[in-house]
């Protein structure tokens, strides 16, 4: 078997060398132990640069949303107070609550479509209180009152409610949405809607029939639309919303004892 060949071994490398090896390795050594200087926020930014660099509210926003992630209000403050804020938010400082702002300040509302609030609802009667309900009947057979919404076959939901009382109420709760109103050009050249309005038909509850067994005159109307609709022999409103009943209880009736003695 042929023995393999071995490499000569390397000559000494010289004094001068090995001592600057060696230097280098001990250099090299004491920086890693040396733990990194933490870095300090405060010589990081300065007045004088925020100043600079940011010489209105609005870009000034953008850049502490940016940095810290908070959304703040600066529009309008001392140039003092507004850049010793900012600088106090970007070291850590929370924000002041005064300040705080909901929305982003990279949005323009110039761009935002505006969304008229929605009404009250009208206020339930309060010669309802203390009163139990007994029936309780939802129709989705009348057209919606809105005409644009009625032309194109939107019905509504209406609610009838009877009490012990003999009192008779309808509510409309829905449906709600939102309606494009007018259009205008963006700075993008795309036609958006002017604003938002609601198709809104709710009425709160309402009294269309007193404790008396008077109709209101949309009470009038309300039950006859209900009486076009014949449920077996009988029509709608008798079956489902005026439907008769036995107070059962304390001051009402004992089944038990039909004579009350």
């Amino acid at each position: 078997m042929k023995k393999q060949d071995t490499l000569p071994p390397l000559p000494p490398r010289p004094a001068a060398e090995q001592a600057q090896l060696k230097a280098m390795l001990t250099n090299l050594k004491d920086r890693a132990g040396t733990p990194m200087p933490e870095a300090n926020t405060e010589m990081m930014f300065d007045l004088e640069g925020l100043k600079t660099d940011f010489p209105t509210a609005k870009e000034l926003e953008k850049f502490l949303f940016d940095r810290t992630g908070h959304s703040v209000d600066l529009k309008g403050r001392s140039n003092r107070y507004k850049y010793q804020t900012a600088l106090d938010i970007l070291n850590g400082a929370a924000p002041p609550t005064e300040l705080f702002n909901p929305e982003n300040p990279y949005l323009d509302k110039n761009d935002l479509v505006p969304v008229e609030p929605m009404r009250p609802v009208p206020a339930r009667p309060e010669s309802l209180n203390g009163h139990y309900i007994v029936t309780t009947f939802v129709s989705r057979t009348f057209p919606h009152p809105d005409p644009d919404w009625k032309a194109s076959g939107q019905k509504c939901d209406v609610v009838f409610r009877k009490y012990t009382n003999n009192a008779i109420t309808y509510e409309v709760i829905g449906p709600v949405a939102p309606r494009a109103v007018g259009t205008r050009v963006n700075k993008y050249g795309k036609e958006v809607p002017e604003k938002y309005d609601w198709v809104d038909p709710r009425t709160g509850e309402q009294i269309i029939r007193n404790e008396n067994g008077m109709l209101t005159p949309l009470g009038t109307r309300l039950k006859g639309y209900m009486q076009k609709t014949r449920v077996n022999k009988t029509t709608a409103w008798d079956a489902w919303i005026d439907r008769d009943f036995i107070l059962i209880g304390a001051g009402g009736s004992n089944l038990d004892n039909p004579w009350g003695n």
